[in-house]
């Protein structure tokens, strides 16, 4: 990852935008969980993101009949058909609820917490210039 340059409150800020586009893409495999062939997806990492990789948008619809979001991913982040999914059903579609709803868990909590550091970092800064808590 690439800390020359960036600032404290530009790395939180991405993080949250990374993470507002991992949870749009839970929330797109939990909407097509019952729609056939639809493979779960899954983005890049956030490290990719931060390295600068290849900016690719959207998703590849296979099927008019997918849900899709109407917002593309920020840049740098990748959205591509999620290899670690737990199961495929017999209709082909590979979401698992169960799996989908950790994951979206684990990015409310992340998002929590990248919201909480960049207040305290902005409270810090602000008792920087003032003085006054």
């Amino acid at each position: 990852m690439k800390l020359a340059g960036m600032s404290f409150f530009q790395l939180a800020s991405q993080r949250m935008k990374w993470l507002g586009a991992r949870q749009s893409v839970i929330s797109e495999n939990i909407a097509n969980a019952d729609t056939p062939e639809y493979k779960a997806k899954e983005i890049s990492s956030f490290e990719s993101m931060t390295d600068g990789a290849r900016t690719v948008r959207g998703l590849n619809v296979t099927n008019a009949k997918h849900i899709q979001s109407v917002g593309g991913a920020p840049d740098g982040v990748r959205v591509t058909t999620d290899e670690s999914a737990w199961e495929g059903s017999l209709d082909g579609n590979t979401v698992a609820l169960e799996q989908q709803t950790i994951k979206a868990a684990e990015v409310a909590g992340n998002y929590r917490l990248a919201a909480e550091l960049y207040r305290k970092g902005h409270t810090l800064l602000t008792i920087a210039v003032t003085g006054i808590r």
